[in-house]
């Protein structure tokens, strides 16, 4: 998590806000958002997503340290493809299954 933390603090340090900006438009305490800075807190997801958000940056240039490229960009969006075609056949599979308990009379 420290990792993190110094690459919050460089995206904090490359806008020119000082932690207690960072903390105030991110609605936390100062020792909270320096304590996410030392890697002291463990991040939850949404937490991260409002910093990358209010830092202008990219979640995967805080978790791993690389910039997103074209290909990344174009690689979620062939996973999210597939996400939204599994879960429409899920959906169908549930629907069957459900008529199949109606038959049943479960």
């Amino acid at each position: 998590m420290k990792s993190i933390g110094n690459r919050i603090k460089q995206s904090r340090v490359a806008l020119g806000l000082s932690q207690a900006d960072a903390a105030k438009q991110l609605n936390i305490s100062t020792p909270a958002f320096c304590k996410i800075e030392t890697g002291q807190t463990d991040l939850n997801i949404s937490r991260l997503l409002q910093i990358a958000k209010t830092f202008k940056v990219p979640v995967m240039t805080l978790v791993t340290g690389e910039e997103a490229d074209q290909s990344s960009s174009a690689d979620a969006t062939e996973l999210r493809q597939q996400l939204a075609e599994k879960e429409e056949e899920i959906n169908k599979l549930r629907k069957k299954v459900i008529d199949l308990y109606e038959k049943l009379g479960i």
